[in-house]
């Protein structure tokens, strides 16, 4: 073996092996994309002592002085500044200045890319030259081909060039077609703009000829660059067909912009603009839709003569800014120009908007939080004047950090402004404590002592808009005070049973709270309540601060749960019972309108990971009649699985109450792999709300709302689907019908 360092005159220069690794494209024609089966040779060359020096190994060297020719034979490497160059031979002319490296050629570049090829030729200049069947496998997982490359003046020209960003071996390591390619007859690439372009490109999927792309070209390397993206195609009922064709631009490496044109041929064009920006303390992006067409209200029959035309949209931003290790700043828009766009464009079914905005702080001991949010309905009764403004919204909480009692206590503040263009105003202030001690017994009983203190300051006006009587609260300014003692006793008993370890643990708890004002104030955030497992054993189960329980109660109840190796199964269940005798503060159909509530209870099941079940009850104490019945089961695996969600609230609250409304629907969904990388998939949503659980309902109480039916293949490189769906309401122009989705997305593309 021979080793030892040339000058770049005497032998090969960096710019020769940065070429290589540029161009090693492997041929469409004559040679495939795989890589050759021999195994690279292991690195064995010295290291150069400066830039200008390349270091060389090989097993044998000759020199000609006759015809002034250098040969190396045999194992040869040459390395320069992290470019290795392997071949069985290299010969050097130097009367010509011909350099020509033949037989398992190999370039790595320092970025990990592999060139494979038969023959390099370059001049002594090592600008411009001929590659012949090269093949590069670049780290970041894709491949070029081509049968003969040139490079002059710096800029490279493949011809009968292909790429692909997919697998070329099987799970075996066997060589296989890869899923995609791009074929071409010519392929140019531009190292000052790092960019690849195409003449007379096309994709082959599966082996087939299938989208010819005129005028195609991406960026190479992890950077990204400007150009089109994967288009998707669509029809729905509405708007006909639609063909949309993003284009990305990359601004800047952390800046970016895709502009989308949607084209129809029912409805008028729609641009869609997604702006990110990725900065020193976070990130922000602002996404936008603009259109011109007709549009129908929210709450009007589909007719022509209520249609107008306008200029229609959508804006959905969001952001947030990690100012320090504590403070962050965070904020969202979302904002449509009228309650049917999104629904009739297939953006969002959500039927209110929310903007926020805040200021947040996180010590070790302490949280502040000063915020607010608005709120855009988009339901077709709803009054946009009845929909509240929250600003500001002050939260600050501070856990002491010396004990007092040996119990700790936490301070809170808090304070709320809630306006509304057509409706009550609202403004609330309070400060509490909460003082909290643990102990556990000798029987192994553990007790939790509790303590609420509480001062609230109200003020409201125009408190007579508000419809429902018992949320008003007295207008002008009051105030309330809370005081509230508790007890809560847990007593786990544990074991082997069944193979595994079983807990049961009895519970019982006792709450004291004198009479308040509760009525006197008004309720803005405790209005949706309703007993469940996860609020019986709570201190106050309304769920905002406007509404506290007064009473003095016992609840007692039972967890149980057994664990094996691939088995888990716990429940709970229990009750409450009123000691006092006030007047009641919960509105029929709560489960709490009585001295003794309803049962409420919860049971999960899971075996590995294949079964998940979970179902959550309320029984009426009178005939134990199920007031709620929640179930939710999955049953598979990642790749084929079942999911069924049942929901029916038989509650029988007062019509007024819009927040406990009873309703019943079901969802199934499910999704079977049926050959490696493809898939079925299909989901129902359907209403089963009738007279029984809304009286006042049209419905017959079996009612669709939408169905999905689809199939998708997913492999490393491709994903491809086509979705069928159905709605089965109209919202003014948004109609019910069916919608078809085409969708391809080419992963490793560049773009």
């Amino acid at each position: 073996m021979t080793s030892g360092p040339f000058l770049p005159g005497a032998w090969l220069a960096r710019n020769a092996v940065v070429w290589i690794a540029m161009l090693s494209a492997a041929p469409v024609c004559a040679q495939n994309l795989n890589a050759p089966s021999a195994p690279l040779a292991p690195a064995d060359t010295p290291t150069p002592a400066t830039a200008e020096e390349i270091a060389f190994a090989a097993d044998a060297l000759e020199y000609d002085s006759e015809r002034d020719i250098v040969t190396a034979k045999g194992n040869v490497q040459m390395l320069r500044e992290g470019n290795r160059l392997r071949a069985d031979s290299v010969t050097w002319e130097r009367k010509s200045g011909k350099v020509v490296a033949e037989g398992n050629v190999s370039v790595t570049d320092p970025e990990g890319n592999i060139a494979f090829g038969d023959k390099v030729d370059v001049t002594d200049t090592l600008k411009d030259g001929l590659i012949d069947n090269l093949l590069l496998v670049l780290d970041s997982g894709g491949r070029l081909a081509a049968v003969r490359a040139s490079r002059v003046n710096g800029v490279y020209t493949l011809n009968r060039a292909a790429y692909t960003g997919c697998a070329v071996e099987d799970s075996d390591g066997c060589p296989k077609e890869p899923t995609w390619q791009i074929k071409a007859v010519k392929v140019v690439y531009d190292p000052n703009r790092q960019r690849v372009s195409y003449t007379n490109a096309k994709i082959e999927l599966f082996g087939l000829p299938l989208i010819p792309l005129p005028g195609l070209s991406h960026p190479v390397g992890e950077g990204g660059g400007n150009g089109l993206l994967v288009p998707d195609f669509r029809y729905d009922r509405v708007n006909g067909a639609e063909l949309s064709v993003p284009y990305y631009i990359r601004i800047a490496p952390n800046r970016d912009l895709t502009i989308t044109p949607h084209v129809y041929s029912d409805a008028l064009p729609m641009v869609v603009g997604n702006y990110r920006a990725l900065i020193d303390k976070g990130a922000y992006q602002i996404t936008g839709y603009a259109t011109y067409g007709s549009r129908l209200p929210a709450s009007v029959v589909n007719t022509a003569a209520d249609s107008q035309k306008d200029i229609r949209g959508y804006v959905d931003a969001s952001g947030r800014l990690q100012l320090d290790p504590e403070w962050s700043v965070s904020g969202s828009i979302r904002v449509a120009s009228d309650r049917t766009f999104l629904r009739r464009y297939d953006i969002s079914r959500d039927d209110r908007l929310r903007s926020t905005l805040q200021a947040e702080r996180i010590g070790a001991r302490s949280y502040f939080s000063l915020s607010g949010w608005a709120t855009q309905t988009l339901r077709a009764n709803d009054r946009q004047g009845q929909v509240p403004v929250a600003l500001p919204i002050i939260d600050y909480r501070l856990r002491l950090a010396d004990p007092v009692l040996g119990g700790r206590i936490q301070l809170q503040a808090n304070s709320l402004a809630i306006t509304r263009t057509d409706g009550q105003d609202t403004q609330r202030a309070f400060a509490g404590a909460e003082w909290s001690l643990r102990k556990l017994t000798g029987l192994g009983q553990e007790v939790t002592f509790t303590g609420y203190l509480r001062g609230d300051v109200y003020h409201s006006d125009e408190n007579s808009l508000t419809q429902t009587l018992i949320y008003r609260g007295n207008p002008g300014w009051q105030a309330r005070g809370i005081v509230a003692a508790a007890v809560d006793m847990r007593w786990p008993f544990i074991g082997e049973a069944f193979g595994g370890t079983q807990r049961i643990t009895p519970r019982v708890q006792i709450v004291a709270a004198p009479k308040l004002s509760n009525l006197a104030v008004p309720n803005e955030d405790a209005r949706a309540v309703d007993l469940e497992d996860s609020n019986l054993f709570a201190l106050n189960r309304f769920p905002g601060y406007d509404r506290f329980e007064d009473s003095t109660r016992i609840t007692y109840g039972l967890e149980y749960r057994l664990d094996r190796k691939n088995l888990s199964i716990g429940t709970v269940i229990g009750q409450s019972y009123r000691l006092d005798k006030r007047p009641n503060l919960f509105p029929n159909g709560t489960g709490l309108s009585e001295r003794v509530s309803d049962i409420v209870g919860r049971t999960t099941f899971s075996f590995t990971d294949f079964v998940r079940f979970t179902h959550r009850f309320r029984l009426d104490k009178d005939n134990l009649a199920v007031r709620r019945n929640e179930l939710d089961a999955t049953v598979g695996t990642s790749k084929t699985y079942a999911t069924v969600g049942y929901l029916r609230l038989n509650r029988d609250a007062a019509a007024t109450f819009e927040d406990l409304q009873d309703r019943e629907e079901i969802r199934v969904g499910g999704r079977v792999q049926v050959a490696r990388f493809w898939s079925v998939f299909g989901s129902t949503v359907i209403d089963l709300t009738g007279a029984q659980e809304d009286p006042l309902t049209l419905a017959d109480g079996y009612q669709p709302v939408r169905h999905r039916v689809g199939v998708t293949y997913a492999d490393d490189c491709l994903e491809m689907g086509l979705t069928w769906r159905r709605d089965y309401r109209t919202t003014g122009d948004a109609r019910q019908g069916n919608t078809f989705l085409l969708r391809l997305a080419f992963r490793n593309l560049g773009i």
